[in-house]
């Protein structure tokens, strides 16, 4: 009886583990889009700037955007930063400083990309522990999290990272393979080709399929789709 009972409740797990897999496998695929045109980067908490008042060096600083958004600097005490642009935040510390100095002109230059939430790409899932190369910008990008078994640590170091979590500023005309090599690619228990992306629509969340393994181990370029700010890439375990 026992025997019994633990044979169909290996077939439910079975079928149930199926259906999860045809689920994932059944969005639509996500086909190239246009950038708009009119992409800016957004200043968000984290990001480092250089700000530079021309002719006065002395009130010339290097910030980091705290985490409420605000900014400090000789002059200008708690001014909001995130959500603007770098030429909206130059003339919001010009028109902080003139009430001290005579006609300040201010030239912002951010060194450190973080950027707001809504516009950074999200990873989730069965990714790799390396770092994969890195340029300033991507040097900056969060902190990984994620829970392990065995105290390896990341794939390849001997223990099983079961899921991890990261993020990354986007960069114009980003696309999915930019995004892995940031990444340092997937992780060896992942299923690439059951990779999806979350992506507002018209206002809609809607999930699209992604081939990483195809566009990693085959080459293929038709799989190389454009990213968008916002986007959040899933990928999922392999079945064995």
């Amino acid at each position: 009886m026992y025997k019994f009972f633990m044979v169909n409740e290996m077939k439910i797990i079975v079928l149930f583990m199926t259906l999860l897999g045809l689920t994932a496998c059944s969005y639509p695929p996500l086909e190239d889009v246009e950038m708009p045109e009119d992409y800016t980067y957004i200043i968000g908490p984290g990001d480092s700037m250089e700000i530079f008042v021309w002719g006065n060096p002395d009130i010339s600083r290097g910030v980091v955007v705290r985490p409420d958004g605000k900014i400090t600097t000789p002059l200008v005490n708690d001014l909001m930063a995130s959500g603007k642009t770098p030429y909206e935040l130059a003339r919001d510390v010009e028109k902080e400083l003139s009430k001290y100095v005579r006609d300040p002109q201010v030239v912002i230059m951010v060194t450190g990309f973080k950027g707001i939430y809504p516009q950074q790409i999200r990873v989730i899932g069965q990714i790799s522990g390396g770092g994969g190369s890195s340029s300033s910008s991507s040097s900056s990008s969060s902190s990984s999290s994620s829970s392990s078994f065995g105290g390896g640590g990341s794939y390849g170091g001997g223990g099983f990272n079961r899921s991890s979590a990261r993020s990354f500023p986007y960069s114009k005309e980003m696309s999915l393979l930019d995004l892995l090599i940031q990444l340092g690619g997937i992780g060896q228990y992942a299923d690439g080709n059951r990779a999806s992306i979350i992506r507002v629509v018209d206002g809609k969340q809607q999930h699209f399929s992604v081939r990483i393994d195809d566009l990693l181990e085959d080459g293929d370029m038709s799989a190389n789709v454009k990213m968008m700010p916002g986007d959040i890439l899933i990928v999922p375990e392999a079945f064995f």
